[in-house]
């Protein structure tokens, strides 16, 4: 059956909100679809550090691995016709490790990508469960390599994903950054001129108590998972442009009074002029820590990344290419040097890709590509972590990552 990827949803937003108000008609049409992908590559990793007697370490790795080019996935999802315009739809759909033939959670089978039900209408479609959040739309549309492989953006690599450097800063990883459980989603009808919209919010699903002072003194059991954010765009003929901006909640102290938070907006667009289609996107993300206990403003860390990339079709191929950096603010991340002195944390990346279609459903790909830290940050392609242990009094800073993919993937 014809797969329909999951990043296809952002280009047609979702069909129509539950006609809620409509009376019931006659019951009509089910269908149910069985969908998949099989991605599988074989991937190289290379991580350098320099001490500052120019001493240099590498750690390597190479592996076989899933979703190189797409995620590879079982889905099924469903539709119902409720007459009168009314319809009901489930979606279901699980990660699959196809190298080692596992799920993604502990080894079983889980429909840990989307696992939502909705209802739609005239009005736009209402959908619960959980699914991607409206921030992270924009890292995967406007990606060239739509957030997979070693040509993966550094804005998703820094805003969802937890470093040892960014540890160390108390740049917390955001858990809602790609998917929120527990959420209800508002999406737009299409038919709006080329509009396009959603609204999410994800439930912390926290036990409340009262007096509060009984809450046990447990951290990110009050607040923490809670996340609210909306995104809305345009898109006619080649041009496609959204803005995104969400509030996720990424750890509390109830008892002490603190709430820590990652502030995000992102813009993106691309504009498809037929011999070649160009992408950009710019992202900004900020901590923010509310103290009852000290109200005394702070300023938190940050970071901010932008992308350029472009999609050029050639014959029956598509060669894929993206420059990406972060950089972050007020971190103090090791080996960086003396803060405030030495210059904030940044992380460049060039990546290179070609896709060759063999048919409709199945595809040769490879990409290359190569990231350079500065001041401390740590970011990678993928694979081993980068060598930081001390040697001989002297400690390795990271200085480069590099990697490519040599993949098949097959669409069901």
């Amino acid at each position: 059956m014809a797969n329909t990827s999951a990043f296809d949803e952002a280009r047609r937003l979702p069909v129509a909100f539950a006609a809620l108000f409509v009376a019931g008609g006659a019951w009509a049409q089910s269908s149910l679809t069985v969908f998949g992908v099989v991605d599988a590559t074989v991937s190289r990793y290379s991580q350098r550090s320099e001490t500052p007697l120019g001493v240099r370490i590498t750690t390597s790795s190479t592996a076989q691995n899933s979703s190189g080019y797409s995620g590879s996935r079982l889905g099924f999802r469903g539709t119902e016709d409720l007459g009168g315009g009314l319809a009901a739809s489930f979606w279901l759909e699980a990660g699959v490790l196809n190298d080692t033939g596992a799920g993604f959670s502990s080894g079983a089978m889980a429909f840990n990508r989307r696992s939502t039900v909705s209802l739609s209408g005239a009005l736009g479609e209402i959908r619960l469960g959980r699914d991607y959040t409206p921030t992270f739309w924009n890292d995967a549309v406007f990606d060239p390599f739509t957030s997979n492989g070693v040509g993966i953006n550094l804005i998703a690599t820094a805003s969802g994903f937890n470093t040892p450097g960014q540890a160390a800063s108390g740049f917390q990883a955001n858990p809602n950054y790609i998917r929120a459980p527990n959420s209800i989603g508002y999406f737009l009808p299409p038919g709006l001129g080329g509009f396009y919209g959603q609204v999410m919010y994800a439930f912390n699903e926290a036990v409340k108590y009262d007096p509060g002072t009984l809450t046990p003194n447990v951290a990110n059991s009050q607040r923490a998972g809670r996340y609210v954010g909306g995104r809305f765009g345009y898109a006619n003929g080649g041009l496609d442009v959204a803005l995104a901006t969400a509030r996720s909640t990424i750890g509390a102290q109830y008892l002490q009074g603190t709430t820590t938070s990652l502030d995000i907006w992102n813009l993106g667009a691309s504009y498809d002029f037929g011999f070649a289609k160009l992408m950009a996107e710019y992202s900004h993300n900020k901590l923010r820590i509310d103290s009852s206990a000290n109200p005394i403003s702070i300023t938190p860390p940050g970071a901010n990344g932008a992308l350029v990339g472009v999609h050029v079709p050639v014959g029956p191929g598509l060669i894929r290419a993206v420059y990406t950096q972060v950089k972050y603010s007020n971190v103090a991340v090791p080996n960086q040097g003396v803060p405030g002195l030495s210059g904030d944390p940044k992380s460049e990346k060039f990546a290179l890709g070609y896709v060759h279609n063999l048919s409709a459903r199945t595809a040769l790909y490879a990409t290359v590509a190569r990231i350079s830290n500065k001041n401390g940050a740590d970011l990678t392609v993928g694979g081993p972590a980068f060598f930081t242990k001390p040697i001989n009094g002297s400690t390795p800073t990271p200085q480069s990552s590099t990697g490519y993919d040599l993949g098949i993937r097959h669409a069901f």
